[in-house]
């Protein structure tokens, strides 16, 4: 077999050996980028937990909170203080009846305050403009502890 011939034939296992190492190198890329943000989840879970256990509340699973708030607070914080989120805000905190029976109620400012913590922790920019929508409410203290 000639020099030539060989080189053609092993041309073939260094490229596929460099596809493979690619791949791996990709996939590595891609593994540590999720982890980071699974470890940044908790984290922010861990003190979102130890701020509303701090302020009274029972402890939560912080794999729920990191689940359901990710990095980035998910829903809570895209746009917290918009009318809409405000009217659904403000009609979460009625008296759960439907229809004609459904009334607003006083609300406890701890309840307000939980929300408060969550707005710190996963996107403090817009704690200022959500404390202040929550200073506007007619509170209370009707939670028996």
């Amino acid at each position: 077999m000639s020099p030539t011939r060989m080189a053609s034939e092993h041309r073939w296992i260094y490229l596929g050996a460099i596809v493979v190492l690619v791949g791996l190198v990709i996939a590595g890329l891609l593994t540590y980028t999720q982890q980071h943000a699974t470890n940044e989840a908790h984290r922010k879970a861990n003190q979102l937990n130890e701020a509303l256990v701090a302020q009274g509340f029972a402890s939560r699973n912080t794999g729920n909170i990191a689940d359901t708030l990710g990095t980035d607070g998910g829903a809570v914080c895209n746009d917290p203080v918009s009318a809409l989120k405000h009217g659904l805000w403000l009609v979460q905190l009625a008296n759960g009846a439907g229809g004609p029976g459904m009334r607003p109620v006083i609300a406890d400012r701890k309840v307000l305050e939980a929300g408060a913590e969550v707005v710190k922790v996963y996107c403090p920019e817009k704690l200022t403009e959500y404390q202040k929508k929550i200073d506007d409410l007619k509170t209370s203290d009707v939670i028996n502890d």
